[in-house]
């Protein structure tokens, strides 16, 4: 059977860094057509994750540097887990300590919600249909939604949907909870689910913990938000100008 190994790999000279590296191992026994399907899965997905993972990580990362309280949270989250795990800021993190992070995910989550990597999209109806509202929508129509106004409504998401709040996905006892994902479609939903986003979220918040565990960000692009460019993904217009400044407790 076809399974995907991610692995952690510790950049060279010293250097803490996490690369996810993407390995498909097939036995013996897989009919070739399984075989020729998995193959194109593979690249397919880390291709598709390119531009919305970095996509997501630059708003992620401007939204944060914004909210002082927010990246200290995540740091003495990062913190947590390092000690309840025994493991030091030399070593990449492993998929248990990612989950634990339930604040970073919530923080991840939250910004994709406010900047979703793919604004809008569209899919095609193939027959005749009523969607759950009672619209007809007929075959061969064109149906596009737009995540990133979705978030922006008062009857979805209340009258803080605005505002940049990771609190609003955890429950009472801090853990994340997630949302219906027709109500939050970034990763779209049904069966046509994104097979990359579980990857996706591990990539993001493997890159978030390194950087949050060792660094302090703040934007220096001037007042305001910057620019949006819609195009396949959406971009930020001038790209991420930032102050980096090393954490008085990192040992890097």
């Amino acid at each position: 059977m076809a399974y995907i190994q991610m692995k952690s790999i510790v950049a060279s000279e010293g250097h803490p860094g996490l690369v996810l590296s993407l390995t498909l191992r097939m036995e013996a026994g897989l009919p070739m057509k399984r075989r020729r399907a998995s193959a194109t899965w593979s690249p397919t997905s880390v291709l598709a994750g390119r531009d919305t993972t970095s996509s997501a990580l630059t708003w992620f990362f401007w939204l944060v540097s914004g909210q002082p309280d927010v990246e200290d949270r995540i740091a003495r989250e990062i913190r947590a887990v390092r000690a309840s795990s025994g493991s030091t800021d030399a070593a990449a993190f492993s998929f248990d300590e990612l989950r634990e992070m339930h604040y970073l995910h919530a923080a991840i989550t939250e910004a994709m919600r406010l900047y979703p990597p793919v604004a809008m999209d569209s899919h095609c109806c193939q027959n005749d249909d009523v969607l759950p509202d009672g619209t007809f929508v007929g075959k061969g129509w064109q149906v596009t939604y737009s995540a990133y106004a979705m978030a922006r409504l008062e009857e979805l998401w209340g009258a803080d949907c605005e505002e940049f709040r990771p609190e609003r996905w955890l429950d009472e006892d801090g853990v994340f909870r997630p949302e219906s994902p027709f109500k939050y479609p970034v990763f779209h939903g049904g069966p046509r689910m994104c097979l990359g986003k579980e990857m996706a979220y591990i990539q993001m918040k493997s890159i978030a913990a390194c950087v949050f565990e060792r660094f302090s960000f703040r934007f220096v692009g001037g007042e305001g938000r910057p620019g949006l460019v819609f195009s396949v993904t959406l971009r930020m217009e001038g790209g991420l100008p930032m102050r980096v400044k090393k954490r008085r407790d990192s040992v890097c």
